[in-house]
């Protein structure tokens, strides 16, 4: 998966804006204004591209013991990000199953309202 295929896979879904709220490196998409996705520009550039994506805690935490590429989220909470190594042992397939699930998760949080917004 190259970037600007996860950058567009992301965008794909409903509500979904793009925001560089910390600095000019890290790209956010938000659904509803909460983040479900964030990504380094440079690490991508660099070779070594990964994605923070939301996970349900339990999944989250069985994720990390299946595969290496699955880390606790970086600089995020522990208990629900991980960090995902793209372009390694992770299928672009299940990468976007990732992308999916934290989208889904996301978007379960939001306000009713919001979420009837979104959906019009």
């Amino acid at each position: 998966m190259n970037l600007e295929d996860c950058y567009t896979y992301c965008l794909s879904k409903k509500g979904v804006s793009e925001h560089f709220p910390f600095d000019e490196d890290t790209l956010v998409f938000k659904v509803g204004g909460k983040m479900f996705a964030l990504t380094s520009l440079k690490e991508w550039e660099n070779g070594k591209p990964a994605l923070n994506l939301k996970a349900d805690p339990d999944w989250a935490q069985e994720l990390r013991g299946q595969y290496d590429d699955i880390q606790p989220g970086y600089h995020m909470s522990k208990i629900h990000w991980n960090t995902v190594a793209v372009n390694r042992e992770i299928s672009d397939t299940f990468v976007k199953e990732l992308i999916d699930h934290s989208y889904d998760l996301v978007f379960k949080s939001l306000t009713k309202k919001i979420q009837s917004e979104i959906n019009l």
